[in-house]
């Protein structure tokens, strides 16, 4: 039995980022074996083991043959005749196919050393096509390690399995954890640009690849282009190193924009509630997670409202709040907050504007939330009052709170 640290532990070494998640391969052994020597047994699919002090995982040298579509279509057969290599050859990237012998040495039968020094994303095999999976890893590592290119005959392969329609097999909530994985990165733009490059984006997302080509109105957006905005808008989002549903949010926030009819552009009347029809079906077919998908809602039909809020008087800004639910919810009216902010921001050469709308509201919310309602109750509930007349004593104190507080601010 031999034991070899594989895949991103390694990797990740060797480009000096911190290691969390380690793996191991074990090479030469039963299930039996594994057992007996007081590994924990937790693989389904292949065989899969605890260690017993460390609880990292080992897997037993395996490989896998196509047997169908999609990202489940394979065979998996792990056997002790399976060796280093031939477990090594069935992963995605030359990057993530090294290994670490118990003394120190790395195996690297596939040139992931040299790909890490020219800074290069290359498939290992022509058996990375057998998985859709892995153009959408192949895009998150672009979004994580953005020094790094993609191989020219990795981009063509993608594009033949998107040609092929491998893409159209991807289970929904892989699709979604990728996205969301690169979403997070530090580079979340090259997580877009890589599956446009191969097409992939206009099959997983036609409503998102939609909004490249569609002009704006340089005056506000001197970038003019709908999809350099979005990628725009997303730096801002790492810049402010904003969770994800606020980074989902930013990205969908224009999908309206992609239904304008020609004759009014490059102008987008309307496009805020239009935008929600094409939103709800990118969610119902990603599977997105309900903070992600309320957000994206909020933030697509109000943004404009939040943009010109600094005009609005006390009781605009009341409605305002009341729907976006803000005192219900105000954690997630915060992240609407920086989702207007990234937007206003994400456009060439106006990163660094001031956004006062939001300190605005925040403190307009912070008013509204100060009410003290059961006083205002108490005594209206002792004079007979029923609850509607209750309901607008409350409601008018709220108004005359946010009114102290507003200041006028430029609108957007």
């Amino acid at each position: 039995m031999q034991i070899y640290e594989v895949g991103g532990a390694v990797r990740d070494a060797l480009l000096g980022r911190p290691v969390s998640d380690r793996d191991w391969v074990v090479v030469g052994a039963t299930p039996e074996q594994m057992v007996a020597a007081g590994f924990e047994p937790v693989g389904k699919d292949f065989p899969v083991f605890l260690h017993p002090r460390t609880h990292e995982e080992h897997a037993l040298a395996r490989t896998e043959r196509k047997s169908g579509r999609g990202y489940k279509g394979f065979e998996v057969y792990a056997a002790p005749e399976v060796t280093l290599e031939e477990d090594l050859a069935r992963r995605d990237l030359t990057i993530n196919a090294i290994a670490r012998a118990e003394d120190g040495r790395l195996i690297d039968p596939y040139g992931g050393q040299r790909d890490i020094e020219q800074r290069v994303l290359r498939h290992v095999s022509p058996a990375f096509a057998e998985d859709p999976v892995r153009i959408l890893r192949l895009a998150r590592f672009a979004a994580r390690f953005g020094d790094f290119t993609v191989a020219p005959e990795t981009l063509d392969l993608c594009r033949q399995m998107v040609a092929e329609g491998e893409a159209d097999h991807l289970v929904p909530e892989r699709v979604w954890q990728e996205i969301a994985r690169g979403l997070m990165e530090a580079h979340p733009v090259r997580l877009l640009q890589v599956l446009r490059d191969c097409g992939a984006l206009a099959r997983i997302a036609p409503e998102l690849e939609a909004l490249w080509g569609v002009p704006q109105p340089a005056a506000h957006h001197p970038e003019v282009d709908t999809g350099a905005h979005i990628e725009l808008v997303l730096n801002q989002c790492v810049a402010m190193q904003a969770p994800l549903p606020v980074r989902f949010a930013a990205l969908t926030h224009d999908l309206g924009k992609a239904l304008t009819p020609a004759e009014e552009l490059p102008r987008h009347r309307g496009h805020d509630h239009g935008g929600l029809a094409p939103l709800a079906a990118l969610c119902a077919r990603w599977k997105v997670p309900n903070d992600a998908r309320e957000l994206a809602e909020l933030a697509c039909a109000q943004h404009i409202h939040v943009h010109q809020s600094g005009s609005f008087e006390a009781p605009a800004v009341q409605r305002l709040l009341q729907r976006c639910d803000a005192l219900r919810r105000p954690e997630r009216f915060a992240q609407l907050m920086q989702v207007c902010e990234a937007d206003a921001r994400g456009r060439l050469g106006l990163a660094g504007r001031a956004y006062p709308q939001a300190e605005r509201l925040l403190a307009a919310l912070a008013a509204a939330q100060a009410v003290d309602s059961a006083a205002i109750s108490a005594p209206l509930l002792a004079a007979g009052k029923r609850g509607e007349v209750i309901g607008q004593a409350i409601e008018q104190a709220r108004r005359a709170a946010i009114a102290a507080t507003l200041a006028p601010s430029s609108g957007d």
